[in-house]
């Protein structure tokens, strides 16, 4: 299984302090069955910034280390990028990693609110011919107390990432339940951990799964980790278009 977002490199952000932490963390995700795990540190945060080559040597240098371990887990670079005003600059600047390099980014809007020049950067990226994936919409106050606002993102191009964790419940009964409503709307399009610990934030890769199967369909939980798959090979993605009074149809991403 493919994990795109996680926080594994250690002393760089939130994640773990020591590299002991992240051999923690790759213990963890290799039980759970995470072959391929993509390293998204924070960029262009308020609290962090993590810039390229420090997430390209240091992910060099677990390779390394996991390699030594005859662990069977492969790291990709990527990061979770705070959205900002001179995104699109950057990215040009070779300043901004996407996930394993492919045209998908993942994106992270502010905690309380979805900014009003959101649809103005995602329309930029994809005239770059980079296909945006919001991170944990469900855990933006915005979007909990209007989840439109994450339909009229995915309308206008935009991809999103659903929490292990928020589907298992991990972070409450509410963020449970969004996560549910978004995904049962046809708004969610790929799956990852965002795991930063193996502490109080963990994989929960599996239990996020198990919940989904049980409470949507297995047919749903194929897809996301299908579309997983396709993100790293840098393939588009078919997906259902967000659920409307009338009939459901299949669109293509245009990336």
């Amino acid at each position: 299984m493919i994990d795109i977002h996680s926080h594994l490199l250690f002393g760089v952000d939130d994640g773990p302090e020591t590299i002991e932490g992240s051999m923690r963390m790759i213990e963890e995700a290799t039980s759970e069955g995470i072959t391929q795990l993509v390293v998204t540190p924070h960029a262009y945060s308020p609290q962090y910034h993590v810039p390229v080559n420090q997430v390209e040597s240091q992910v060099r240098m677990m390779r390394d280390v996991i390699k030594a371990a005859n662990s069977n887990l492969t790291l990709l670079t990527g990061q979770e990028v705070r959205i900002h005003e001179h995104l699109i600059a950057n990215l040009l600047n070779r300043d901004i990693l996407t996930i394993a390099n492919s045209r998908y980014l993942l994106l992270e809007l502010p905690t309380q609110n979805v900014p009003a020049y959101t649809v103005r950067i995602i329309q930029s990226l994809l005239e770059e011919g980079i296909v945006p994936i919001i991170a944990h919409p469900e855990r933006n106050k915005g979007i909990a107390e209007k989840p439109e606002r994450l339909e009229r993102l995915v309308r206008h191009g935009a991809l999103s990432q659903v929490t292990a964790g928020s589907v298992a419940g991990h972070f409450g009964k509410n963020i449970q339940k969004l996560s549910l409503q978004l995904i049962e709307a046809n708004l969610i399009h790929a799956y990852g951990s965002d795991a930063h610990n193996t502490d109080n934030r963990p994989f929960l890769f599996n239990k996020g799964l198990e919940v989904l199967g049980k409470k949507v369909d297995m047919d749903t939980v194929d897809m996301l980790l299908l579309n997983n798959q396709q993100i790293i090979n840098n393939k588009l993605l078919t997906i259902y278009e967000p659920e409307t009074p009338v009939a459901k149809k299949w669109w293509q991403v245009i990336g």
